[in-house]
């Protein structure tokens, strides 16, 4: 081969890697409910998720999540500095949900005036929470699960009453004793905590942001270790498994949501460990 055969080559390899455009990385699996860690390529200004916003950290690190319910194709973007944007579309894998048939009416739900007095604080409460930003960054970890116990409920279970589709589950049940020991999933910030009076149906609820629109949601604690504003890390003992609120019987209720979407826990924490924890 001749030097300018040569030259010639190296110049249409390095063209071809020049007018390759950059790629949008993602770590996991794009599946209903669960979430996936990425990093936006460098130069980019904005990140959107099916026409969304989503934060990007300086290094380009970002996280973004899926839906229980959530339709088959999402399109990721990111807008650059040069003014380019660059596309990728990605396939959410359906999951088969534990769904239950009752050949029985379902039964009607009573709002009295009393009950909506009660809740509508405490809605508008947790939606508050929901609102708040902080610079978290436990949605970076690999998280732990907040008990270790037999999983009595999974997220997205869901009872069908004659055709008539009831509220899907929406977090894991953990069975425990009452005043059993519950740690922080992950470092974050306390963004809710009911403390002095339960609330009507998550009984003491806390709620914990992880950073980037991540949180998570403790219900029917016996008793609150933190207080709203508290920095948490991983493992710290926030407070303790009881069955406050709308309860049969004492268990942890862990839900977690990326935004709006609901997404299951045991997808962020993986399987449940075998050995028992300590108190």
């Amino acid at each position: 081969m001749t030097r300018i055969a040569a030259a010639l080559l190296l110049l249409t390899a390095a063209s071809a890697s020049i007018a390759q455009p950059p790629a949008i990385r993602l770590t996991g699996r794009a599946v209903q409910g669960g979430t996936l860690l990425g990093t936006a390529p460098t130069g980019t200004v904005m990140l959107q998720l099916d026409g969304k916003p989503v934060p990007v950290d300086a290094d380009g690190r970002f996280l973004i999540a899926f839906d229980r319910d959530a339709t088959p194709m999402a399109k990721l973007s990111a807008r650059m500095a040069d003014g380019r944007t660059i596309e990728q579309s990605l396939q959410v894998a359906p999951r088969d949900w534990r769904i239950e048939r009752i050949n029985a009416p379902m039964r009607p739900t009573r709002s009295t005036e009393a009950f909506l007095a009660l809740r509508q604080p405490e809605l508008a409460a947790i939606a508050a929470a929901r609102t708040k930003v902080t610079d978290a960054q436990g949605w970076r970890q690999r998280f732990i699960w907040p008990r270790i116990g037999r999983i009595s409920g999974l997220f997205g279970a869901q009872r069908i009453y004659q055709g008539t589709a009831g509220a899907y589950h929406g977090g894991v049940d953990i069975a425990g004793p009452t005043g059993a020991a519950v740690v922080a999933p992950a470092d974050g910030v306390v963004i809710l905590a009911a403390t002095e009076k339960p609330f009507t149906l998550e009984g003491h609820l806390l709620m914990i942001d992880h950073g980037h629109g991540l949180s998570s949601a403790f219900l029917h604690l016996s008793r609150i270790d933190v207080q709203v504003g508290d920095p948490v890390a991983q493992g710290q003992r926030i407070g303790a498994i009881g069955a406050t609120g709308r309860a049969t019987g004492p268990h942890l209720h862990w839900g977690m949501k990326w935004n709006a979407a609901r997404i299951d826990p045991m997808l962020i924490a993986g399987p449940m460990p075998a050995a028992p924890q300590r108190d």
